[in-house]
Order: C-alpha cells, then sequence, then structure tokens
C-alpha cells in the first residue's frame, strides 16, 4: 500500500538531524541509550524531522534486522512526534527498492537514498536514473537524493540532476553535500527555482551559515544528533535575515564544526558520540570496526570546543538547554 505523509505539504524543508545509534561494549546495539537519544533530540523545539539508518548511525556497518528494529523503536519513541527520514543504503538498486518498501511498511515518512558504491568506478545518467526509477516504483514516499562530492565519482553532475528531477517526481530534496561553493549555489538557484521545487538541504555543517545563507531551504546533519537546538536557531535567524544573530549562532557552533570534521573524516559520528558522552546524554561512546576509539587528546579537544560553544562549564559541569532539562529531570 502506497501511503504519503500530510506532515511534509508536499515538500521536504526546515531543519532535520541525524541521529546517532548507541552500541554496548560487545557492539550490540544499547536499545535504552537508543530511546534516551531520540527523546532528547525530539525535544528541540522547531525540528522538521529527524533521519535514521544513515551515516550518523553507522548504517554500513548494520545488518537488515538491525536497520529494521532501529526503524520499529524510532516510531515508537517519537513517531507521532517528528516525521522519520530512513536512509537507504544499498550498492544495487533492487535491494534498494527492497528498503524503500520495508521502510513505508514501517510508516517512514520519505527516504534519503546514497549513492551506490559502484559509481565510484563510473557512472552514466541511465545509470543513475535506472537506480532512482527502481526505488520510485516500489514507494511512492518522497526521496531526498544524497548529492556526494563529484570527485567521490558518486556525485551526480548537473545534467544527471537535471533529469532525475524531471523523470522521478517523487524526487522532492537533495542533501547537498557539495563543496564548491559555485557549484553549491548554482544547485540551490537551479533546483529551488523549478516548476516543481526540490529543495537543497545543506549538509556542509562545517561552513552551515554560509550555506544557509546562499538560499538553501533546509538542512540534514549528523552534527544534529548534539547541537540540534543551535542548528535550528541558526536556521530561524538566517529565514529571518538576521545576521547578527546568526553570526552569533555561528560562533558557538564553529569550534565544534572545527573538530567534529577534522581529519580523519570518517570519525567524524565518533566525535559526536564522545561529545554526547561529555554531555551526559550517552553512557559511552562505542563504535563499530573497522572505526575505533578516538584518543584522550582528541576527547580533551571535544571537551574544550563543547566549553566555547557554551554547553560545558570549564568545570564539566553541563549547561543544559530548557528542553534537555526537561528531559532529563
Amino acid at each position: 500500500m502506497k501511503r504519503q505523509d500530510d506532515r511534509w505539504n508536499d515538500a521536504l524543508r526546515g531543519v532535520i538531524p541525524a541521529v546517532i545509534l548507541p552500541f554496548h561494549d560487545d557492539y550490540s546495539i544499547d536499545e535504552a541509550a537508543y530511546r534516551q537519544h531520540l527523546r532528547d533530540v525530539a525535544a528541540v523545539d522547531g525540528l522538521a524531522a529527524i533521519t535514521i539508518n544513515a551515516h550518523s548511525t553507522e548504517v554500513a556497518s548494520c545488518s537488515q534486522d538491525e536497520q529494521r528494529r532501529v526503524m520499529d523503536i524510532t516510531v515508537d519513541e517519537i513517531g507521532d512526534k517528528l516525521p522519520i527520514v530512513h536512509g537507504i543504503w544499498a550498492d544495487g538498486s533492487l535491494e534498494a527498492a527492497r528498503i524503500a518498501r520495508q521502510a513505508q511498511s514501517q510508516n517512514a515518512s520519505a527516504l534519503l537514498v546514497f549513492p551506490p558504491a559502484p559509481f565510484t568506478l563510473g557512472q552514466s545518467a541511465e545509470m543513475a536514473l535506472a537506480h532512482f526509477k527502481t526505488i520510485a516504483d516500489a514507494t511512492d514516499l518522497p526521496i531526498i537524493v544524497f548529492q556526494y562530492p563529484l570527485a567521490t565519482g558518486q556525485g551526480y553532475p548537473a545534467p544527471t540532476l537535471t533529469r532525475l528531477c524531471d523523470e522521478v517526481p517523487s524526487i522532492r530534496a537533495i542533501k547537498d553535500w557539495t563543496p564548491l561553493v559555485a557549484q553549491h549555489e548554482a544547485q540551490i538557484q537551479s533546483l529551488q527555482s523549478r516548476v516543481r521545487p526540490v529543495n537543497v538541504l545543506t549538509t556542509n555543517s562545517a561552513w552551515l551559515l554560509s550555506s544557509l545563507v546562499l538560499g538553501c531551504n533546509g538542512l540534514l546533519s549528523g552534527s544534529g544528533s548534539v547541537i540540534a537546538d543551535l542548528q535550528a536557531k541558526l536556521f530561524r535567524a538566517v529565514q529571518a535575515n538576521d545576521l547578527a544573530e546568526a553570526r552569533r549562532l555561528n560562533d558557538r557552533i564553529r569550534p565544534l564544526a572545527q573538530v567534529f570534521y577534522a581529519d580523519p573524516f570518517s570519525d567524524m559520528h565518533n566525535r559526536m558520540k564522545e561529545a554526547l558522552v561529555l554531555l551526559g546524554r550517552l553512557p559511552r561512546a562505542v563504535v563499530r570496526p573497522p572505526l575505533v576509539k578516538i584518543s584522550q587528546d582528541e576527547i580533551a579537544m571535544i571537551r574544550a570546543a563543547l566549553v566555547e560553544a557554551g554547553l560545558l562549564a570549564p568545570d564539566g559541569t553541563v549547561i543544559q538547554s530548557a528542553a534537555h532539562r526537561e528531559v532529563y529531570s
């Protein structure tokens, strides 16, 4: 049965955090900690949705059963509060379609489609179209195209992206990881000005203010697992053309962006877990191999960034927002 969640009002826009997935020391999913994390993030005012089964939840290391369980828990905890974007991580189109059908049966509101890994070896517009049409034929849920940097081989060149939006009507947004400002701006202008607009959700979290000022209609970011409230406030300030407030908020976000998105980039969500531990929102920061625990020196840098961001006092006392006080009271 096909279904469309009317909470989207035919569009995908606004602030959409991608949550993390806690693990026990034996690498099994810590369901209790995950439920608390979901409640914590969902308590933030001004969110449009949350994203699961994506980079932030270490989807590449999760089995099909685990991805299904993550979705079940998410629906149970916050399904009545926020729409849920379900990641589609698959190298083959048939498997991607299977995941899409499963996500819809579990009441997902939208799909975030990752590019297939084989595209690193080269792709054509016809390949990209075949992939997305296979998914779209399996479900009528709105689709977010994850636009990778072109240098990875998995990003879609402008002509391909145009054809995707022309020929796959269920594509409603892109998650834009384009690091080139000129390309990023061109995509914002071209996609959001279409007769049937396709929203650009930035995931350039290392330079979020600059990206939002270019005109993105939203953001989808793993760092929202830690600073969803700051991101929501920043988005509102930019939308209101309050540049002074946006700069003030960005000054708080910048130190965290610098430590989260340092090299190696693959450790970004590893670092976010450590930040959540320091903030008392996660019991431990376990990641699955091939990721490994970061060094104590790097954890100290995260602690310093949390202090600079005004989330942690120099003595280690957590400075909680009103939403977090309510959740943890």
